[in-house]
C-alpha cells in the first residue's frame, strides 16, 4: 500500500485501528496509521523498488 499523506511511503497492511489503517515498512520498522482515504494500492513498481531495498538491506546485515 501507498500513504500519499505520506510522501508516497510504500507499507504492508497491517489492520484497522480505529479510523485508521495500520501499516508497517517493507524494510521493517514502526507502524504508522494512515488515513484510509490516502491509502492506494502500490504498483508494480513501487512494490519492486520496496523488495529490491528490503532485499539490499538483509545483504548489508541489517537487522529487518
Amino acid at each position: 500500500m501507498v500513504d500519499t499523506n505520506h510522501a508516497d511511503r510504500v507499507g504492508v497492511f497491517r489492520g484497522v485501528a480505529g479510523p485508521y489503517w495500520s501499516l508497517r515498512p517493507v524494510c521493517g520498522g514502526t507502524e504508522w496509521e494512515a488515513e484510509p482515504n490516502h491509502v492506494r494500492p502500490a504498483t508494480a513498481d513501487e512494490r519492486l523498488h520496496a523488495e529490491t531495498a528490503r532485499a539490499n538491506a538483509r545483504s548489508r546485515g541489517e537487522v529487518l
